[in-house]
C-alpha cells in the first residue's frame, strides 16, 4: 500500500528574511521635563495618520499598560504595551505598533532634565519580516513624529 505524501498547506517565498533597524535621536526641546512628559503622553492619546487625520488611541500609562488605536464597536489595533514607565523621566512601548504582520518593536522615551531646558533621547528598534516601505520610511516617521512632539511641548512652555 503507497504512503501518502504531504503537500504544503501554503507558500514560502524566499524574499522573507528576519529584518532588524534601529532608529536613534537627540531632540532638545525648550520646555521643563514635566511638560515635555505631558506632551509624550498625549500624543500617545491623540495620534494622526501620514494623511495628517486624526487617529483616535487609547493609551495605559501604568507598567503592562495598552497602546491601542480603538475603532469603535470593539475593532481597533495593539501598538504596543507600557513596558517601563518612570515619569517624568522614561517611558518605553513594545510591540507591533504600526506593523500588523511577524514583527515586534521598541522604543524608549529618556528625558533628561537640563532646567528649562529637556533633552528627549528617543531609540526605536524593530526585528522581524519588516516590510521594505517600514525600513525606507521609519527616519522620516519617527522625525516627523518627534518634530511634532518638540512643537507641542514648546508651545506649552511658552504659554
Amino acid at each position: 500500500m503507497p504512503q501518502a505524501t504531504a503537500k504544503p498547506m501554503g507558500a514560502v517565498s524566499a524574499d522573507d528574511s528576519i529584518q532588524s533597524l534601529r532608529f536613534q535621536r537627540d531632540v532638545p526641546i525648550e520646555a521643563s521635563v514635566e511638560i515635555v512628559w505631558e506632551s509624550v503622553i498625549e500624543q500617545f492619546e491623540n495620534g494622526e495618520g501620514a494623511d495628517g487625520k486624526p487617529m483616535p488611541f487609547k493609551f495605559e500609562p501604568w507598567p503592562g499598560g495598552r497602546w491601542f488605536r480603538d475603532l469603535g464597536d470593539n475593532a481597533g489595533h495593539l501598538w504596543g504595551h507600557v513596558q517601563v514607565i518612570k515619569p517624568p523621566k522614561l517611558l518605553e512601548v513594545c510591540g507591533p505598533m504600526f506593523m500588523s504582520y511577524a514583527a515586534t518593536t521598541h522604543a524608549q522615551y529618556r528625558l533628561i532634565d537640563e532646567g528649562d531646558r529637556t533633552n528627549l533621547r528617543f531609540t526605536y528598534s524593530a526585528v522581524g519580516l519588516i516590510a521594505k516601505e517600514h525600513r525606507e520610511g521609519v527616519q522620516e516617521g519617527w522625525g516627523e513624529f518627534l518634530t511634532s512632539l518638540k512643537n507641542t511641548a514648546e508651545r506649552r512652555a511658552r504659554s
